[in-house]
């Protein structure tokens, strides 16, 4: 790989907001700060979740991962943060990379805040049955995280 690639690589950040039912995915560039949405992870079973993690992980060859850590209105841990965390764990031990949480308590409020300015209420609730809000709020995690790493 010629070094401008390797660099470039090097900076590459995989986001993921943790669902049940999907995964939200993000990429961004570590040394611009930016974050941009990718098509959601829908498998319904955990090999096939972690299969389809791979192929991004293998196209966009990030140096690190970054997962959302929902908690509670008053900052406690439920039982999603345990899954979370325990998909954090899971992409940390299948890929051998460095895994980041951050607090993602509104992250999902902030997307619907976002596309109803931009949008209008109608088309934001089309968009939301068209599953795009969970790669929406992966962006605002990765973006909340660059923003926390230039503080």
């Amino acid at each position: 790989m010629p070094d401008k690639a390797r660099r470039l690589a090097a900076n590459t950040v995989l986001a993921f907001d943790f669902g049940l039912q999907r995964i939200g995915v993000a990429v961004g560039e570590a040394e611009l700060g930016t974050a941009h949405p990718l098509p959601g992870v829908a498998a319904q079973t955990q090999p096939g979740r972690l299969i389809a993690i791979e192929r991004l992980v293998q196209e966009w060859k990030p140096s690190l991962l970054v997962v959302g850590r929902p908690l509670g209105e008053d900052g406690a841990p439920h039982e999603m943060t345990r899954r979370a965390e325990r998909f954090a764990r899971q992409l940390n031990g299948r890929f051998s990379l460095p895994v980041e949480m951050i607090n993602e308590r509104y992250s999902s409020v902030e997307v619907e805040s976002r596309m109803r300015a931009a949008y209008g209420k109608r088309k934001t609730a089309t968009l939301a049955r068209g599953k795009t809000l969970d790669s929406h709020a992966a962006q605002i995690i990765l973006e909340q995280f660059f923003g926390d790493r230039s503080s």
